[in-house]
């Protein structure tokens, strides 16, 4: 079993930036493949990133390519969100999750994850 808490989340103007954090507990983190989606009131939940275990491969969905970097330091056992240049429909709740492979973080299918920290954008 993993915990994982989130951290970071706020309210920015559009166009501004926040760094999301997450760290890890419990079974080896460095094992997992991680990700990050969103939650938004009335929508569907949206895998925004996704890292496998070495870093080596990293997902961003086509809403924040080129906006959002995903990262990560196994020897910390946290991951991060930079999320740059920020839109009002990037407000949503945000959560850090662990999967079994990549693959499966890429298609949004986690095992773990937190209880969400709230991003919102305002106009």
């Amino acid at each position: 079993h993993v915990q994982l808490v989130e951290s970071g989340g706020g309210l920015v103007q559009a166009g501004g930036s926040l760094r999301l954090s997450c760290a890890a507990s419990g079974r080896t983190f460095s094992g997992y493949a991680m990700g990050w989606f969103r939650q938004a009131p009335g929508r569907e939940r949206e895998i925004v990133a996704a890292i496998s275990w070495s870093a080596g491969a990293t997902y961003y969905a086509d809403s924040v390519k080129g906006r959002f970097t995903i990262s990560r330091d196994n020897a910390k056992d946290a991951m991060y969100l930079q999320m740059n240049n920020l839109k009002p429909e990037d407000t949503a709740v945000y959560y850090c999750a662990a999967s079994a492979t990549y693959h499966q973080a890429v298609a949004g299918q986690f095992d773990f994850w937190g209880q969400g920290t709230q991003v919102t954008v305002s106009s």
